[in-house]
């Protein structure tokens, strides 16, 4: 790879939904293919970190191969060779590089991170691993490897890229230039631009966001969804008892993520939404209106899926992997022989 290179990836484990999609996965796709003329794109599957958090093992490879048929099908071209998809734990460089740059970051820095607090205090003591803790040191080491120069990262990721930031700054002071030491994150935003999509909320519960980890799936669109049983989730979702469909977050947060979802379905503005169905007072029949579209998403979606050939993605998997395990090995070989592990 003689361009820079741009790194992202999406977790595999449980099924994505809704908000996952619009948000996180075609915002990606559509920015590979508009940088991939003069950028290396890297859309990992980061596997490993699938477990950070408790999760059904017996489940996870094949939610590692459906994360690669979503991408596809949600239009990712696999002929692209600028465009590399790959398995994280195909990569052992990746577990190396962690375990020696464990050694150069302090016990206080990870303690003082906030999704290590967050995530931790919703869990009981046996179930939270040094895994988890140690997350932003793998995350590190899945960027430093291939001299990644930008990374897209919401806010719950800024403090890990500023992690590695400084791991990598304080590796080059020690041993020399090492590695490639990525953007700050206001220049991140500059590049990607600050909102990478509309982050859905709950449907039961619309002051948080939409998530994959959800254990009722109430409130969740699933892509794996029935689209009938999907209607019926968008039916009983929370609004108030305002009787107007307006686009308030603050006062209408239920009836507003509605609107968003429509307009993410539709490809507009949720502005644009609002003004076509301002003053509607019946939410049951705005209700029918989303449900209706979702389920013709759902419908839509799940039947490409369904085309999605496995063998071209598997050939995909493979080539890209044997392409940036090159760039990996190289960068791990002259990290070991600056730490003297290897000789000069």
């Amino acid at each position: 790879m003689s361009k820079p290179t741009i790194l992202t990836g999406i977790r595999a484990n449980n099924d994505l939904h809704i908000g996952n999609y619009f948000g996180a996965m075609l915002p990606l796709i559509d920015m590979a293919k508009h940088h991939s003329d003069e950028y290396d794109v890297n859309l990992f599957i980061p596997d490993l970190h699938s477990f950070t958090t408790p999760i059904d093992h017996s489940q996870l490879f094949a939610s590692i191969m459906n994360n690669a048929r979503v991408y596809t099908a949600a239009g990712l071209p696999l002929d692209n060779d600028s465009i590399n998809l790959y398995r994280q734990s195909y990569i052992p460089a990746h577990s190396e590089l962690t375990i020696l740059l464990n050694n150069f970051t302090g016990f206080g820095e990870m303690s003082r991170m906030t999704q290590f607090k967050d995530k931790s205090g919703k869990l009981g003591d046996g179930q939270i691993s040094v895994g988890l803790f140690d997350y932003p040191v793998l995350m590190a080491a899945d960027i430093l490897l291939y001299n990644a120069t930008y990374v897209p990262v919401g806010d719950d990721q800024t403090q890990h890229l500023e992690i590695t930031r400084d791991i990598a700054e304080r590796m080059n002071s020690k041993f020399g230039e090492l590695f490639t030491i990525p953007e700050p994150v206001a220049k991140q935003h500059e590049f990607f631009g600050k909102d990478q999509g509309l982050r859905i909320k709950d449907l039961v519960d619309p002051s948080k966001k939409m998530s994959k980890s959800d254990d009722t799936g109430r409130g969740v669109i699933f892509l794996g969804d029935d689209p009938e049983a999907a209607r019926k989730k968008i039916m009983s979702a929370t609004t108030d008892d305002k009787a107007s469909v307006a686009y308030d977050k603050e006062h209408q947060p239920g009836i507003s993520n509605l609107i968003d979802i429509l307009a993410l379905l539709r490809g507009v503005s949720p502005q644009a939404v609002a003004a076509e169905y301002q003053g509607m007072e019946r939410y049951g029949e705005f209700k029918s209106i989303v449900a209706d579209s979702v389920a013709e998403f759902l419908t839509d979606f799940q039947s490409r899926l369904a085309t999605v050939d496995d063998a071209a993605i598997l050939a995909k998997l493979e080539r890209s992997e044997r392409a940036v395990s090159e760039i990996a090995n190289a960068t791990l070989l002259r990290v070991q022989k600056a730490v003297g592990l290897r000789a000069q």
